[in-house]
């Protein structure tokens, strides 16, 4: 992901570590030639945790505001498989774009169908009445990096869908 991320232009913002798949995602880009930036809370900014090699790493006192620094420097946003911590992020990444505080791209790499279980619940939810499909549908979802980024980049958001869940 962040060699694909670098070959096309665009710089990664993520969560600032060295380890786990972020930080081999960061490994990638910088390897690519891509500008990496971190945003890091300072509990996690430790030789143990933060990436020392990147453009830029901000530090900030709380995880609401690291969320809310990546969101205000990024253009999109891409969930890898993950935990809690990611489900977490992409989930208030959706919920922002829903109520209409965003209209930026969101992309799940569905590496080895990661994302299947979970995209079988959005859609379950949907069928229920619970998400409407234009919320469904505001998600990209791909198996490789290159075809996500290009989903991304010709998604357009419909801005009915927020007005239509504000309303009801």
């Amino acid at each position: 992901m962040g060699g694909a991320l670098a070959k096309q232009g665009f710089a990664l913002v993520y969560g600032g570590g060295k380890t786990g798949l972020m930080g081999a995602v960061a490994d990638g880009a910088l390897q690519a030639g891509g500008e990496v930036h971190g945003v890091i809370v300072e509990s996690m900014n430790t030789p143990a945790l933060a990436h020392a090699g990147l453009h830029s790493l901000q530090v900030t006192q709380t995880m609401q505001q690291r969320k809310w620094k990546m969101y205000e420097m990024a253009d999109g946003f891409i969930a890898l498989p993950g935990g809690y911590g990611t489900f977490d992020e992409l989930f208030e990444t959706i919920t922002w774009a829903q109520i209409g505080v965003h209209q930026k791209p969101i992309g799940l790499l569905n590496i080895r169908n990661y994302f299947a279980p979970l995209w079988g619940m959005i859609k379950f939810a949907e069928q229920e009445g619970f998400i409407y499909p234009e919320h469904t549908d505001m998600l990209c979802m791909a198996e490789q990096p290159e075809d996500l980024l290009t989903q991304m980049q010709n998604h357009q958001p419909d801005e009915a869908a927020v007005k239509r869940w504000m309303r009801q």
